[in-house]
């Protein structure tokens, strides 16, 4: 029979809901990489609606509320540091990529503008927004980084960086010159097995290269 404390740390059945192209999966998958997690890879379709219609003892939506979850649930390679300033930035940037980044290019406003404005106009105004954010990522972090985004251990920034950055490069043609610790972190990333993993093109739902 299993104490308490060993029944808290083995991991109950998880299951994500999961998109191969959308950024807040991709950083979810990260984190469950990161804490050693196993779980149930359930494919949605965005456009269907799939995402509506989940099932489970305990539901979680929204890419920070599940990683803030499982930090608390399961405390291995905690992604929040003691430090309080460091613990701050790493919420920030967080909440940057989070907020005022990923929902002004997400597949339902690019869809909600399809027919308003030219292909080119949506691209100019996602490129917009996640320069806006971009810099204002690079100028908070471009003193405290070291490694990875707050220092020398993958914590939660590094999470919401890594697939934003990702989606910047592949969908919307980022210039990344301009950010140029977000470029070396980016690098750093290629690296790491729990974030390559991770990348969309390496989902069950990924359509087939071949």
């Amino acid at each position: 029979m299993a104490s308490d404390s060993e029944a808290m740390a083995r991991p109950a059945n998880l299951t994500l809901y999961s998109y191969y192209w959308s950024s807040c999966a991709h950083r979810v998958r990260i984190a469950l990489n990161l804490k050693g997690l196993e779980y149930e890879y359930k494919a949605v379709n965005l456009s269907k609606g799939d995402q509506f219609d989940p099932d489970g003892d305990v539901v979680v939506a929204d890419s920070l509320a599940i990683i803030l979850y499982l930090e608390d649930k399961y405390p291995q390679h905690p992604l929040l540091p003691q430090d309080l300033k460091k613990k701050a930035i790493n919420l920030q940037v967080a909440s940057i990529v989070s907020s005022s980044i990923q929902p002004l290019q997400s597949f339902f406003t690019r869809q909600f503008f399809e027919k308003r404005i030219s292909l080119d106009e949506k691209l100019t105004s996602s490129q917009n927004h996640v320069n806006k954010g971009f810099a204002a990522i690079e100028k908070l972090i471009k003193e405290i980084a070291g490694k990875y985004a707050t220092g020398d251990e993958v914590q939660l920034a590094d999470v919401f960086l890594a697939p934003q950055i990702f989606a910047g490069v592949a969908r919307f043609q980022i210039d990344m010159s301009l950010y140029p610790t977000l470029t070396r972190l980016n690098e750093a990333y290629a690296e790491l097995p729990a974030f390559q993993a991770a990348l969309p093109h390496r989902q069950p739902d990924a359509p087939s290269t071949s």
